[in-house]
């Protein structure tokens, strides 16, 4: 066994379990915000469908040139300034899923470049301040799909969402609420519990 390689490894796999501390934060506070924004889109999809049932020629607003154009026009608008915060909101969950990911990647490639000097007996070796090199390699790629998932599932339904499309902007903020996994957040929540002493002892 190599203990330079050993300790290089350990301290690559403290760095990306404190990236997923800080990942966990960012995500739901991301997701958070995204809550509201959905229920608008639903609110708006209520509006234009109301609109586009009402023929106001046939009300008292039917003094008022062209308010039905321009009403619509507002309410598209309105969903085209939805979508596009929620997309910058994406962008944000793509950069926290892909600087994950390469940190995910770096520690398995360092794993595999000293597989010759960390024999399966020290890799699966724990102790009552740390868990084995195996497990946390294991938590690490559970935790690094989930935020995969997380993004492409968001990230398809809002490809979906048009301001046309009433019933789809009116589903949306359920749909999105149903790829909340408190199983994977108690996951990541209980991994981080595991590693707390590893990841702060010196």
């Amino acid at each position: 066994m190599s203990k330079p390689a050993l300790l290089s490894l350990q301290q690559v796999l403290k760095k990306c379990f404190q990236s997923l501390q800080n990942n966990q934060k960012i995500l739901n506070s991301v997701l958070y915000e995204c809550t509201p924004l959905m229920v608008s889109l639903g609110n708006l999809a209520e509006q234009l469908r109301a609109l586009q049932n009402i023929n106001i020629t046939n009300t008292t607003l039917h003094n008022f040139p062209d308010l039905q154009e321009r009403l619509h026009y507002k309410l598209v608008q309105a969903v085209d300034i939805v979508l596009g915060k929620l997309s910058e909101k994406m962008s944000l969950l793509q950069s926290v899923r892909d600087s994950f990911s390469n940190q995910v990647s770096g520690a398995f490639q360092l794993y595999e470049q000293n597989s010759d000097s960390l024999d399966i007996a020290t890799c699966c070796q724990r102790s009552a301040t740390a868990p084995s090199i195996c497990d946390m390699l294991e938590w690490l790629q559970d935790a690094e799909r989930y935020y995969r998932q997380q993004f492409l599932r968001r990230k398809v339904l809002l490809q979906t969402l048009k301001p046309n499309q009433f019933s789809l902007l009116e589903t949306a903020a359920k749909r999105w609420e149903s790829f909340d996994s408190p199983h994977g957040q108690d996951s990541i929540s209980d991994t981080l519990f595991k590693v707390s002493f590893f990841v702060e002892a010196q």
